[in-house]
């Protein structure tokens, strides 16, 4: 039975990240590239430099930094760990090379989109920010375009629910925690109609799903402040332990740069035959790329219309980080090490089990040292993750049921128990249910950003006339 589900998920997950979804996403990025004049390139320096230092006299519920951190909490997540060596091992090294290249165009589409929340974001009658792709669509758009917005809601709502949100983080919190404390099986349980599962996935899930219901009944405000705790701590810690490995082999480094590059378009060269399309190398290479740092996913504007900020192009520019921060910085840290050790090549190793065979063999610490620093890095990272696409989906239940707050607050236990179940699902159908959401997520959103290209090039120009010290000699 699972077999047949699997195989029909994979035809709809081929058919939704096919080409002219590649095509769409890659094309919208190019095309804000273009009109924006490299400005994420450009602007990167002034981007970081705003990204801790707050906007006087914004306004917004969070700090620009702390809408950030939201939006980081839902990016860096298994997405970095386990992503990137799904990517790897089913589309090869090559796949980390598109990843990057979907990515260095998605910072063009990551910085439209926080644009656009801003400018279009409304205030609730409790004076609580509401923005994102659903209103940038109806007011950016027109009305007539409504039914769009409600089907970005809907297909938002569904990630939340059933993709990124809940079962691929827990799925990879449960795996990596039975991995470092129970990975011979020794000591299981049946659970009638399931199977049987390890004492450290049953364990965990409910303290996972105890956490989870802390946080979220709390909301933004509460979410944000554990966010913009955690999210730094644990990305430095993660960072740190990557360059150490990369510097402890950095003899391999150059080889596995050529190899990464080599296998991007010749793929059967380096893969020996197991991967021999570069069509393969893209669409896992985009697909997790998204899923990594979710640029034109439509996600990440749905922070930043609460950020406490009268600039859009400010907070354009702050949002553009996240997808540095993500992609650029952590995940070409994880594919490298992936490579240079020779992960993706092991036979049997599936998910955060290839990271974490990179770590106890590329560090010179003990194996179980590694390791548990790699459990702790992703359970933090998958639990800020889960809260950040609490909030992301609640704001588009919101929409959708014109602010409804008795639905909005039965969700929240729907979600919670989707935090409970998803360690008891195959790795492979949770990974490609996550696909098939983001991927029609993406869709309204991507239509969005080229109906709207002219608003935004046409924002930027104002605010960099305006303040023409910051342009310095190069304008748009």
């Amino acid at each position: 039975m699972f077999s047949a589900i699997n195989s029909v998920l994979e035809t709809i997950d081929n058919l939704v990240w096919g080409v002219p979804l590649m095509v769409l996403i890659l094309a919208g990025g190019f095309l804000l590239t273009a009109r924006l004049g490299l400005l994420q390139m450009r602007r990167l320096p002034l981007a970081l430099k705003w990204m801790y230092k707050n906007e006087d006299g914004g306004h917004g519920e969070v700090t620009s930094f702390a809408a950030l951190c939201t939006a980081l909490s839902a990016t860096i997540g298994t997405g970095n760990i386990v992503g990137v060596a799904t990517a790897i091992t089913t589309g090869g090294p090559g796949a980390l090379f598109w990843m990057e290249i979907a990515a260095f165009f998605g910072m063009a589409t990551k910085y439209s989109e926080g644009l656009l929340a801003v400018k279009y974001r409304t205030v609730a009658e409790d004076g609580h920010s509401l923005g994102g792709p659903f209103y940038y669509i109806e007011k950016g758009m027109g009305v007539k375009y409504k039914w769009l917005a409600k089907a970005f809601a809907f297909f938002g709502v569904g990630v939340g629910l059933f993709g990124i949100g809940t079962f691929t983080q827990v799925n990879g919190i449960a795996s990596a925690v039975k991995g470092f404390f129970d990975p011979h099986d020794l000591h299981m349980v049946k659970i009638p109609g399931i199977g049987n599962y390890s004492w450290a996935v049953i364990i965990s899930s409910l303290i996972l799903a105890f956490c989870v219901a802390a946080v979220i009944i709390g909301g933004l405000k509460r979410i944000a402040s554990v966010a913009q705790v955690i999210v730094p701590f644990m990305a430095l810690i993660y960072i740190i332990f990557s360059i150490m490995l990369l510097i402890f082999n950095i003899k391999e480094v150059p080889a596995a740069f050529v190899t990464i590059v080599k296998a991007a378009f010749n793929p059967s060269a380096v893969t020996g035959g197991i991967v021999g399309s570069m069509i393969v190398a893209m669409q896992k290479g985009i697909a997790r790329g998204i899923f990594s740092n979710e640029a034109g996913l439509g996600s990440a504007p749905i922070a930043a219309a609460a950020a406490q900020t009268k600039e859009p192009v400010r907070q354009g520019l702050v949002s553009m980080t996240g997808t540095f921060i993500d992609t650029i910085v952590i995940c070409t840290m994880t594919g490298l090490s992936i490579v240079l050790t020779g992960a993706w090549k092991q036979e049997g190793l599936e998910g955060v089990q290839v990271t974490s065979y990179a770590f106890r063999n590329g560090l010179p610490f003990p194996a179980q040292l590694s390791s548990f620093v790699l459990v702790i890095c992703l359970v933090f990272f998958a639990f800020t993750t889960i809260l950040g696409w609490d909030y992301y989906s609640e704001r588009c239940l919101e929409y959708l049921t014109d602010s409804n707050f008795k639905v909005i607050k039965g969700y929240r236990y729907i979600y919670i128990l989707a935090v409970f179940i998803g360690p008891y699902m195959t790795v492979s159908a949770v990974w490609t249910i996550a696909d098939i959401f983001n991927g029609l997520m993406a869709i309204p959103n991507m239509i969005a950003l080229f109906a709207l290209s002219g608003v935004i090039v046409k924002e930027t120009r104002d605010f960099f006339d305006k303040d023409k010290h910051l342009d310095g000699k190069i304008r748009l």
